[in-house]
């Protein structure tokens, strides 16, 4: 049950900051086509974006409250982390326009009316402000939350450069600084955007999780009484918060005769659950005794 609410309670959180960037994203439009600004325009392409993640971010929320099934037997666990992908993949897109523009502008400033492009910026924060206090409690609850999260902390600080670009202009008349703050912009989305994308990547290679050594884990299992090898050992993420590992262990036969086995079951599974950094309760052992080597098709260490 409290899975299920921190599941609607992530959904809650999301559809609040999509609502806001919606808000924000029409009001930027509208200001870069009344002042021409092209840091006001790359912070409405930049919340268009966001708006477009946070949808994803929100359908991927839902679809990963969705129970298994037998055809899919994780759910739809995944759908957050190639959401998160999807954006960030979309973002870099953005940012690679934006500077390319903001190149183009600086040989050939427009004028832009510096009272009224801070007016909008400053709408444009207090949006961002609102969102960010919304979704900061719920960063950590997953990937998608915290690209999310991340999004409208960038808008934010998108945001700023758009106040201090508009200050500029309207006390020195430097219009090249529009350019320059859509240039800024560009690049902030940048180290977020690989970020995302490493740890993204991450999880859909199916990499060991962040922080398990599985050099430790087949010393403990080793180390423990009557387990004389171990092999196939594979670890991966299917999702934030939910590691899974498989392997298979080799018993002395005597485990198989007197009845130990399930012991050693229960021990391995408390192993991997607690003594670790990263706790995986989601783990499956194959049990064998030395003879069986011979019937692997198979073997990995």
């Amino acid at each position: 049950m409290s899975h299920d609410h921190g599941h609607s309670t992530g959904r809650n959180r999301l559809a609040i900051a999509l609502a806001v960037t919606a808000v924000i994203l029409v009001a930027e439009v509208v200001g870069s086509w009344w002042t021409g600004s092209l840091a006001l325009l790359v912070d409405a392409g930049h919340m268009l974006v966001d708006a477009g993640g946070l949808t994803m971010a929100l359908v991927a929320a839902t679809l990963a409250a969705r129970p298994a099934t037998a055809q899919r037997t994780w759910g739809y666990r995944r759908a957050e982390v190639l959401a998160a992908a999807a954006q960030a993949l979309v973002l870099f897109a953005v940012a690679v326009y934006a500077f390319i523009e903001g190149v183009r502008r600086l040989s050939a400033p427009p004028e832009i009316p510096g009272a009224e492009l801070l007016a909008f910026g400053v709408l444009g924060l207090l949006g961002n402000l609102v969102a960010i206090v919304v979704l900061a409690g719920g960063r950590s609850t997953s990937i998608n939350m915290r690209a999310a999260f991340l999004e409208v902390l960038n808008d934010a600080l998108g945001s700023i450069a758009v106040i201090v670009s508009a200050v500029v202009i309207a006390t020195t008349s430097f219009a090249r600084a529009d350019a320059l703050a859509g240039m800024f912009i560009s690049l902030l989305i940048v180290p977020r955007t690989v970020a995302l994308l490493r740890e993204t990547t991450h999880v859909l290679l199916e990499a060991t999780p962040r922080g398990l050594d599985l050099h430790a884990v087949r010393e403990h299992i080793l180390d423990l009484e009557h387990v004389l090898d171990v092999h196939d050992l594979h670890a991966s993420q299917i999702t934030t918060g939910l590691p899974v590992l498989s392997a298979h262990v080799v018993l002395d036969d005597s485990c198989f005769r007197d009845g130990h086995a399930p012991q050693v079951l229960d021990l391995l599974q408390s192993c991997v659950a607690r003594h670790f950094p990263v706790s995986v309760e989601h783990s499956t052992f194959q049990l064998e005794p030395a003879t069986h080597a011979t019937h692997e098709l198979h073997r990995h260490r």
